[in-house]
């Protein structure tokens, strides 16, 4: 079954997997998951994905569907000193502190073409029994400020694949508008989750191969 991935956001209140509230009810924006899998999440892994969006904020979320093993998975994503493996827009990742637990900071060089140079980046949330990995962006040549991004693994009832959630907030830059920024962040993950789909499901097919 080939993977799929799914990006939404969303501005009505109608039920769906997860949603995401600013909790001031004068600014209400609702962001849900459009999950077509019966995966269940629980309570304490939704609520990373859960946003309090600032005016001049703007958040997204993507889901990816991946024909391989939860624990292969994690093992490419919870690399947080190499983040290049997937995400082809860097083209090199430096530990600058820390031995990869939480708080350790990476210093990432993106590849030409892009509006960035590099970014400074601190490891928020890793937890290998959950399969949760969050990092915000602290530094760096870029126009992503205040940027924090969650990934979650989830087992799906199909088989032997993995559901991927990954979610992010960052603040509007001067003279964009939330959709531009959106749009453009959206286009990164979906790239990256697509690469990580694919490195991925090579990696379980080399195990197949050599049971």
């Amino acid at each position: 079954m080939p993977s799929s991935l799914q990006l939404q956001r969303a501005t009505t209140t109608s039920t769906a997997t997860l949603a995401f509230h600013k909790k001031s009810p004068a600014t209400v924006n609702t962001w849900r998951i459009p999950v077509a899998w019966d995966v269940p999440i629980p309570e304490d892994v939704a609520a990373h994905h859960m946003r309090s969006v600032g005016s001049n904020q703007c958040s997204s979320v993507a889901v990816q569907s991946i024909n391989a093993t939860v624990s292969t998975v994690w093992s490419v994503v919870r690399r947080f000193d190499k983040p290049q493996v997937y995400k082809h827009f860097l083209k090199s990742c430096q530990v600058i502190h820390g031995d990869g637990d939480v708080g350790t900071l990476r210093q990432v060089h993106v590849v030409s073409g892009l509006p960035a140079s590099s970014s400074t980046e601190r490891l928020e949330i890793l937890d290998d029994e959950r399969h949760v990995m969050s990092f915000s962006v602290i530094g760096g040549e870029h126009r992503l400020t205040n940027y924090r991004s969650v990934t979650t693994l989830h087992s799906s009832p199909i088989g032997n694949s993995t559901v991927v959630i990954e979610s992010y907030v960052v603040d509007i830059p001067p003279g964009n508008t939330k959709e531009d920024t959106c749009s453009f962040i959206d286009t990164i993950v979906r790239c990256n989750l697509q690469s990580l789909a694919q490195i991925a499901q090579n990696m379980n097919r080399n195990d197949k191969h050599h049971e």
